[in-house]
């Protein structure tokens, strides 16, 4: 065997792993896996509590326009991949990848995450449930087209969102409003919900269901096999599949964040950064809002909500940066970083059979007596905490033993 060419270049060691955005990423599962705490119902199970209103509104999804921290869930995660992303390919890259292999896999891995969706959508379903709006498809869908712009520089990464955002806001602006005729009972709409919530003047371009996104779901969604006499009208929620379109651009922001963090900016300048844009996303997205432009709804992902919820992204990326990497303060972090680095495996557990069949076996083995020891409002807080609790336990038992559920 010969010997080693002393003047070959030798890969570039992998960027480490930041501690800060495992702990954002676990963050944002926790979040999602909280649901079962069931805050918004114990507030109304105990009016007069400005505290557990304030939970419970921030627990629960908005109905159309404006923000709750529940709506941040989704942007967040979508967020992170982006972030994630060139730390991946330096990664892949150490290991000696080649660019064609690398993107054979992000295709495959775009390819998977759309169809986990699917499944996970489907369970308990008599046939697969093809909606193509849960977290994982919309992530999916985008995903290859992320990849490929890892490659390019952050001036192009900055053009393609630009070109996202316009060109979405010009589709719905240009596709008609619904008139005085309009239908809205044959899309799911009800007079009062249109009366408390409905867009009016030009942000009726926007509106629930009546738009140019829900007309293409209209005949997208019925290519696909569906239970007789059941042919897809509109979505209860008004979420619609072309949303993937703009949740590429809050991707997007991601892969230029997680640029600034793998950068050669000091730890402070990168804190900095993400700050300044955090506020000026914040402040753009509120603006097109407010002056009507383009209201903030995350239900159908306008480009002022890719603004909007983008600047807390940013800001929330800023804060776990600096209070993590910056500052060193790591051990208040670790019960979110051992969710943050099984977020797909939390993802699989909250949204699958575990976390049901869980608070089952909870409510089997304590019974209504110890759950109701603090009376029965208190129930499904005392439920859902012990089952919060024994989900997480799950996640621990995977971190000590390093079982990662990779895609």
């Amino acid at each position: 065997m010969g010997r080693p060419d002393p003047s070959a270049p030798v890969p570039a060691a992998p960027p480490p792993r930041l501690e800060s955005v495992d702990a954002y990423r676990g963050l944002v599962m926790f979040l999602m896996m909280a649901e079962i705490l069931k805050l918004a119902e114990l507030a109304r199970a105990v009016p007069g509590s400005g505290v557990l209103t304030f939970l419970g509104d921030q627990q629960t999804h908005v109905e159309w326009a404006g923000c709750s921290l529940h709506d941040l869930i989704q942007p967040s995660f979508s967020f992170l991949v982006g972030v994630s992303l060139p730390y991946s390919l330096a990664a892949r890259a150490a290991r000696g990848q080649s660019r064609v292999v690398m993107t054979v896999h992000a295709f495959w891995r775009a390819f998977v995450l759309v169809w986990l969706g699917i499944i996970l959508r489907s369970l308990w379903k008599d046939i697969p449930d093809y909606g193509f709006t849960d977290t994982l498809s919309q992530i999916g869908l985008g995903y290859g087209f992320l990849f490929l712009l890892g490659f390019r520089p952050v001036r192009d990464q900055w053009l393609a969102v630009g070109a996202i955002l316009i060109g979405y806001w010009a589709a719905f602006a240009l596709w008609p409003a619904p008139g005085a005729d309009f239908d809205w009972a044959a899309v799911g709409v009800k007079p009062d919900w249109l009366s408390q919530h409905g867009e009016t003047g030009f942000a009726a371009h926007w509106g629930k269901s009546s738009n140019i996104a829900a007309a293409f779901d209209v005949w997208f969604l019925n290519l696909f096999p569906r239970k007789e006499d059941e042919a897809f009208a509109f979505s209860s929620g008004g979420y619609q599949v072309l949303s993937f379109i703009p949740t590429l651009a809050t991707m997007i922001l991601g892969l230029i964040a997680g640029g600034v963090l793998k950068g050669d900016r000091t730890p402070l300048g990168k804190v900095l950064w993400l700050a300044a844009a955090g506020v000026v996303g914040l402040a753009a997205g509120y603006a097109l809002g407010e002056l009507g432009v383009c209201p903030v709804v995350k239900r159908i992902w306008t480009p002022s909500w890719v603004l909007f919820s983008g600047g807390w992204c940013f800001l929330l990326l800023a804060g776990f940066y600096a209070t993590v990497d910056l500052t060193g303060w790591r051990g208040w972090v670790f019960p979110l970083v051992v969710v943050g680095m099984n977020s797909i495996a939390a993802y699989c557990i909250s949204n699958s059979f575990v976390k049901p069949e869980l608070h089952k076996m909870v409510k089997r083995h304590l019974g209504e007596g110890v759950l109701g020891v603090f009376g029965p409002e208190y129930f499904k807080l005392l439920h859902g905490s012990i089952t919060l609790v024994l989900l997480w336990l799950i996640l621990y038992w995977m971190y000590r033993r390093k079982v990662f559920i990779r895609v």
